[in-house]
């Protein structure tokens, strides 16, 4: 058994989520063990974070770093550099967390915040080296360093084609959508993005032009090319191994697209174990959401804890 077992929450993650749940829950003096991975997170790519106020534009690095010097001035907070293999229910009740050297975390709350994973498409030559730079998931995080030039979106359906023709226009006069062909509906989202000042191309991407990650150009399968200084492409997402082998094993209750159902209080369908961030939602992933978030979750925590006390 780890020397950890007498912590009473374990949060896997050290992103937004997990950082502010683990504040948040030093200040009600909880104690907690933050597991923080040692691989590149997420968005390691990304020259900066955007939207939240006091922070923005500030390096996703040094968001971390700033955290940290905040956490350690907490006793109740210990960092666990690892990755969490798995998470299940202990047998004395609560949870066990195994980590990848084999040593384990009892506690009696785990928080899930370890975020997605963005599985970039492997024929785009290009791709990995603009990624967060010239090519981007969401314009909301990154359009205003990119504004100006001409746009384009990857779309995989009608309506989002259409709308981006004026979804896009504060930060760019010149926008266009990129659709297979076999899309259904192409004709009319055509139409209707050329009413708006937008066009629809049916296509598959296959190379970016780009300098030291700026983009040019965009090179079609056929040999097109469409000159392009920025591309919102959202990529297919999925969840962390440690997350989907929860998922199977404790019989999460998950949407279609696999990500992970929790209440108003970020708790799961199991009692005890909540999850926060990226990982709940695939269109409501921000480092503003995903603090809220985590806020709420320790909340919830703490006062399950509270609770737990007084019953005992």
């Amino acid at each position: 058994m780890s020397s950890h077992a007498d912590h009473t929450t374990v949060i896997v993650g050290a992103g937004p989520a997990g950082l502010t749940a683990a504040l948040s829950l030093a200040r009600y003096r909880h104690p907690v063990t933050v597991v923080d991975s040692p691989r590149a997170p997420r968005n390691s790519a990304s020259p900066g974070v955007h939207g939240h106020v006091g922070m923005d534009g500030v390096p996703p690095a040094e968001f971390r770093a700033r955290a940290w010097r905040e956490l350690s001035r907490y006793p109740t907070v210990e960092r666990l550099e690892a990755d969490a293999e798995s998470v299940s229910l202990a047998p004395g009740g609560g949870f066990r967390v195994t980590l990848g050297g084999g040593e384990t975390v009892e506690a009696r709350s785990v928080l899930l915040a370890t975020g997605v994973v963005d599985v970039h498409p492997a024929d785009v030559d290009g791709f990995a080296a603009c990624w967060g730079r010239s090519v981007i998931h969401c314009p909301f995080c990154h359009g205003e360093e990119n504004a100006g030039g001409r746009w384009a979106t990857v779309a995989d359906n009608a309506e989002l084609a259409a709308l981006s023709a004026v979804a896009f226009r504060a930060w760019s006069e010149d926008t266009i959508a990129i659709c297979q062909e076999s899309m259904p509906g192409l004709e009319t989202a055509r139409a209707t993005a050329r009413s708006r000042g937008g066009d629809v191309v049916a296509g598959t991407v296959r190379r970016l032009h780009h300098r030291e990650g700026a983009l040019h150009a965009v090179e079609l399968a056929d040999g097109r090319i469409l000159e392009r200084q920025t591309l919102v492409w959202t990529p297919r997402q999925q969840q962390q191994p440690l997350v989907q082998r929860a998922a199977e094993e404790l019989k999460l209750t998950v949407d279609d697209a696999g990500f992970v159902g929790v209440d108003a209080s970020q708790c799961t369908s199991v009692p005890g174990l909540y999850a926060a961030g990226d990982l709940t939602s695939r269109w409501k992933q921000s480092v503003t959401v995903s603090t809220a978030a985590g806020a709420a979750a320790a909340d919830a925590i703490h006062m399950s804890a509270l609770l737990g006390a007084v019953h005992h």
